[in-house]
This record gives C-alpha cells, sequence and structure tokens, in this order.
C-alpha cells in the first residue's frame, strides 16, 4: 500500500506528496508528579531534585528526567510569581529574592590601607559626616544658604566687594614688602596657599599610602 497521499494546495496544477508513516513528535504533560517532591529555588531559577537516579542511567533517562526539572520550575514560576504586561517589551515576570547562597566568583578584596587622616580621625573620634552633608551655610547678610566653598562660597567673603575695611598696621607691613600686595588681594592669597597646601600634603598621604601598600 503506497504511503503517500497528494496534498492541492493554492495552485490546483501542483500537488504534494506527504509521507504518511512520519509520525507527530508526541506531546509530554505539562505535569509532572514525582515520589520526592521537588524544591525550588525561583530566585535563581533553582530545581532540586531529589530522586535517586539508576546506577547506570541511559541518556534517554538522564534527557526525560532534565525535562522532567524543566517543566516543573516553568510550572511554579507561572503559579507563583507576579505576572504582568509592559507594553513593547511584552510580558514580564518578577522573581522573588534567592534563598541559595553562591560562591564569589572572586575572592574577598583585600582591605584598603587607612589614608593618614583616616588613622588620625580614628585615635581622636572624629565621625565622617555623611556625603553631601555640611556642604552648604547660612549667610546672615544675603539671608539665603551658600556654598562653604567653591564658586561663591563663603570661604571668598569680602573679595568681591568694592570697598573694604583697612588694617592700618597690615597695610604698612604689606606695602613694606615692595611687590604691591594690598588688604584686598592678600584674603585671596591666603586661600589659593592654603588650597595648594592642602593639595601637598594629600599627594605626601597618596604617596606614603603607595609605600605602605606596596610594603605590605
Amino acid at each position: 500500500m503506497d504511503s503517500h497521499i497528494a496534498m492541492e494546495i493554492d495552485d490546483p496544477n501542483t500537488t504534494v506528496l506527504i509521507d504518511k508513516s512520519i509520525k507527530e513528535p508526541e506531546r509530554l504533560p505539562v505535569t509532572v508528579s514525582k515520589p520526592i517532591p521537588y524544591t525550588f529555588d525561583l530566585g535563581n531559577l533553582l530545581c532540586n531534585d531529589a530522586n535517586p537516579l539508576p546506577s547506570k542511567p541511559t541518556e534517554d533517562h538522564l534527557k526525560t528526567t532534565a525535562r522532567d526539572c524543566a517543566q516543573a520550575l516553568i510550572n511554579q514560576l507561572l503559579t507563583t510569581c507576579p505576572i504582568r504586561s509592559h507594553g513593547s517589551d511584552g510580558v514580564l515576570l518578577t522573581l522573588p529574592p534567592c534563598t541559595t547562597p553562591l560562591p564569589r566568583e572572586k575572592p574577598v578584596p583585600a582591605a584598603k590601607e587607612a589614608t593618614t587622616w583616616e588613622k588620625f580621625a580614628k585615635k581622636k573620634g572624629i565621625q565622617d559626616k555623611k556625603r553631601g552633608e555640611g556642604k552648604m551655610v547660612y549667610d546672615e547678610e544675603k539671608g539665603d544658604w551658600v556654598p562653604k566653598w567653591g564658586y561663591k562660597g563663603k570661604n571668598k567673603d569680602g573679595e568681591g566687594d568694592w570697598i573694604v575695611e583697612v588694617d592700618e598696621k597690615k597695610e604698612e607691613e604689606l606695602a613694606g614688602k615692595g611687590d604691591g600686595s594690598t588688604v584686598r588681594g592678600e584674603g585671596r592669597r591666603d586661600r589659593m596657599e592654603n588650597v595648594r597646601r592642602n593639595e601637598r600634603k594629600q599627594r605626601a598621604n597618596e604617596r606614603k599610602g603607595r609605600k605602605n601598600g606596596s610594603i605590605g
């Protein structure tokens, strides 16, 4: 008996032969039942199967076991996790927190050597301020909060004033230098010198920290 049949398609003059001996793939059940129930860690997409395997499992048996685990994991995700539609991104599923601790990929980084300031602050009991805290100060004259440092900072008070109070004694000292120094410019020079002094100390601390790290 011929195992082929003819089927017409859009073109009435064309026929296609279909082999009846080729079977459609068997549809496996979506429900999985095991003597020992599965346990799950949905946050890690993990399914634990405690059911023992034969002493010499075949390749088909291993494939079936893996397929059952995957099907059980999918069933658990679809029945316990929130599912929502998100426009063009399609359907999204929210995973719960992980419950299985996983090992680190890389070793724990070594502790960083404390800087000179950190050692001093620890010795004196000085607490570090939170990032961003204490950067503003209230200016009584302006009636507003202004930065402590930087552009329009409080540390630049008096530099932009069109008139400044003159200390006669200090004015005489500056005049004796013979370099054209004035009271108005002296404040800015002092501030810039403080900045440079702090930068030199910072570079020295960094060199000291690198040296200590290389020795350790």
